[in-house]
């Protein structure tokens, strides 16, 4: 292991905090969503076939959004998204080619059936492989042009070094703030709130604000146009999803919470969408411009701005550290019953098991010796293991966004 660097440190968010998720039909967050099912499904082709893995990169993923009629009652998708996926990967094994789009095609279904309303993949999206097999400086050329299957990787952290230069962050426990920003959204998104209102779209937006003690949330939620027949059936709609949440919140929290539930609606601006996302209406998604790997963007706190989504679960640091980060802050802070933030560091080329360098910030509250010693073995215990990290992003379900 490298060097572990244990500080303590008063908390910087006493008085004020400001936290914001972007919702699963968020362009930004399907992007996110997409480039990760490729990389999961793209692994699992190679090792259903040949038990190895090909390396790729799918984190450039960019959705341009499509055009709409949109109207009170009515709403038709004229012109259809567009997913482009861009990266590098490895194309053919020896003269026995990859079926790239019929992987890509499979994953944008995966995702869009599941956060947009009435979404048909054959008249509602159109799917461009920018994707490359170039060799980098440095590398052989086996990386993304194997001429046999011995040439493909394997699952080995212990042989493996860092393919990037990475610097990631992450802090735990989450405050209310975040938790309540967290939870409004996966229940906004969730079927039992989408059965109560199926009138309700999927590119919802949380934002949440605290002044000391007040609390605050600001929430966009689209409806969808064929659901509403007129002006006066929008604003009934959005009011009763608002004392909806209202009474959800209070049920929940013991704190008093302002919700300000689609404010456009104030410029006689209402938010119709056709599928549920501003998709619909030419929006555009990229790869890493949404939430960070704990779901969250939260500029007051200590974040990182690594991009894991679609990357490669074999070797980018960027992606395995990323993960591992967010685990292990959580288990440091249980174990110490202390608020942690965490930041972990490594370069090009770094054994993967060993990263160059791990701060431990400890807030509000002094460690002792044997606190210490603890924090040092929980943090090389989980780095020795850090090829479960590897085998979570290909063969488990996990959220990084």
């Amino acid at each position: 292991m490298g060097h572990i660097v244990i500080n303590q440190m008063q908390s910087n968010l006493r008085d004020s905090e400001i936290v914001e998720r972007k919702g699963i039909g968020h362009p930004d967050t399907i992007c996110d969503a997409i480039a990760e099912k490729c990389s999961k499904n793209y692994s699992l082709y190679f090792y259903n076939k040949y038990k190895k893995f090909g390396h790729h990169w799918f984190d450039k993923v960019i959705l341009i959004g499509g055009e709409s009629n949109i109207d009170f009652g009515a709403g038709e998708i004229i012109k259809p998204y567009k997913i482009i996926v861009a990266g590098k990967c490895v194309k053919s094994v020896g003269n026995e080619k990859v079926p790239l789009m019929e992987i890509f095609k499979a994953s944008c279904k995966e995702v869009l059936d599941e956060c947009l309303t009435g979404f048909d993949i054959e008249h509602h999206l159109i799917i461009i492989d920018e994707t490359v097999n170039h060799q980098g400086a440095g590398r052989k050329k086996s990386r993304y042009q194997p001429e046999s299957i011995e040439d493909l990787a394997v699952i080995d952290a212990s042989s493996l070094v860092s393919n990037d230069c990475n610097l990631l962050s992450s802090h735990y426990p989450l405050t209310l703030m975040e938790n309540i920003v967290l939870d409004i959204e996966s229940y906004i998104n969730g079927s039992q709130f989408k059965s109560a209102y199926p009138q309700t779209g999927w590119d919802v937006k949380v934002i949440g604000l605290r002044n000391k003690d007040e609390y605050e949330l600001l929430i966009n939620i689209p409806i969808l146009a064929k659901a509403v027949s007129s002006i006066e059936e929008y604003k009934e709609v959005v009011s009763d999803v608002g004392k909806h949440l209202e009474s959800y919140l209070q049920n929940l929290y013991k704190v008093d919470i302002l919700l300000n539930i689609n404010p456009q609606d104030k410029t006689d601006n209402p938010y119709l969408t056709v599928l549920g996302s501003a998709a619909d209406t030419g929006d555009v998604g990229v790869v890493g411009r949404g939430n960070r790997i704990n779901g969250l963007i939260t500029p007051m706190q200590s974040m990182s701005i690594e991009a894991p989504a679609g990357k490669n679960p074999l070797d980018h640091t960027g992606k395995i550290y990323g993960l591992a980060t967010r685990e292990l802050a959580q288990i440091i802070s249980e174990n110490i019953g202390r608020q942690i933030e965490l930041h972990v560091y490594t370069y090009k080329e770094a054994p993967i098991q060993k990263p160059a360098q791990v701060i431990v910030n400890i807030t509000d509250g002094l460690v002792n010796e044997l606190e210490i010693k603890k924090i040092q073995t929980l943090i090389n215990d989980r780095f020795n293991s850090i090829d479960s990290t590897i085998e979570t992003f290909i063969f488990s379900e996990t959220t990084l966004w």
